[in-house]
């Protein structure tokens, strides 16, 4: 009997077509404005020592965003992120100061840390059946809560020379983590849009009983989902840790909702099967440019949090209103 295909439309329309669409032309649109508007209130913004600094912050919200996406599209959602940067961060200064590994040796073993998490959501999720709020808000709890036991509370100091090379090297004035980033981008790309495998996450999220009678091993394509999340954040505690040459337990609290608004604000989908990775940079950029902007005009950092909460309410309602247009369209 010849196999079910798996390229189902929706996916096929939501891969193809133009490099801009309209939900990209809208946020590279927003980009373009903020941008404006804080280089012309301040002209320091526009610096080339300020533009370093948002290189660096756009590897750290637009790596979470990245892992975040992944999951979204899937259907599913990670709220353990900011924790699991903690984590990663003080497990990786662990290993390297209190256990001596070497540096690349510890920094390994942190990313490895952070894809078994991720595993572990994904069985939890596919096989326990537990929902992925509930999942993963157990391990906003627990992995913070291991970050602080390992340090006792305290900053572990002392990391090596190639933690912070990552952080103070750069390449034609570009910070290291920045074009990490952008190699990070091309790579989901080309796999998300590009690839077979890719396809099947959008098929997942659109549909999870249609794409497993289609022959997609939904499971697996979870568990990956989950994967890339966990080590996107398992990476950004070890750039945050380079950054500041220290492990610190408190560090990325309340990342995981930068993350989810970049990722919704770049036309990611809540209900999952949507989203592409150029809307999510755009996405992080626009954060970065806001928070950043903010500091520069000396802004309350209590202020910077509503902002932050506006912002992520306008994503989800824009994202809400996407949604019932699609439906209005189907009909």
């Amino acid at each position: 009997m010849t196999p079910l295909r798996t390229e189902v439309p929706p996916v096929e329309v939501a891969l193809g077509g133009t490099f801009l669409r309209g939900k990209e032309i809208g946020v590279v649109g927003a980009v373009v404005v903020v941008f404006a508007v804080f280089a012309l209130a301040n002209g320091n913004f526009a610096g080339v020592s300020n533009l370093q600094t948002m290189g660096v912050d756009l590897a750290q919200y637009g790596l979470l965003a990245l892992g975040v996406s992944f999951v979204i599209i899937t259907g599913g959602i990670d709220l353990s992120v900011g924790s699991v940067v903690a984590l990663s961060g003080v497990w990786s200064a662990w290993l390297n100061v209190h256990a001596g590994l070497p540096d690349v040796l510890a920094i390994a073993l942190a990313l490895v840390t952070g894809a078994v998490i991720g595993v572990l959501h994904g069985l939890s999720v596919t096989v326990l059946g537990v929902p992925p709020f509930v999942t993963t808000l157990v391990t906003l709890v627990a992995a913070r809560g291991a970050a602080l036991a390992l340090t006792e509370g305290f900053p572990i100091d002392g990391v090596g020379s190639v933690f912070t090379s990552i952080a103070q090297y750069r390449l034609a004035g570009v910070p290291v983590p920045t074009l990490l980033f952008v190699g990070a981008c091309v790579v989901a790309w080309l796999f998300l849009e590009r690839t077979y495998q890719g396809r099947q996450l959008y098929a997942v999220g659109g549909n999870a009983e249609a794409a497993r009678l289609a022959g997609i091993r939904t499971r697996r394509r979870v568990v990956l989902a989950y994967v890339v999340s966990s080590t996107c954040a398992a990476a950004v505690g070890v750039l945050v840790t380079a950054r500041l040459t220290v492990g610190q337990p408190s560090i990325a609290t309340g990342w995981e909702l930068n993350a989810i608004a970049a990722a919704v604000i770049g036309g990611v989908g809540l209900a999952g099967g949507v989203g592409r990775v150029l809307g999510v940079a755009f996405g992080a950029i626009l954060l970065v440019c806001i928070n950043n902007g903010l500091v520069i005009l000396h802004v309350s950092p209590y202020y910077q949090q509503i902002v932050l909460g506006a912002v992520l309410a306008v994503a989800v309602v824009t994202d809400r209103l996407r949604s019932r247009g699609s439906e209005r369209d189907r009909r």
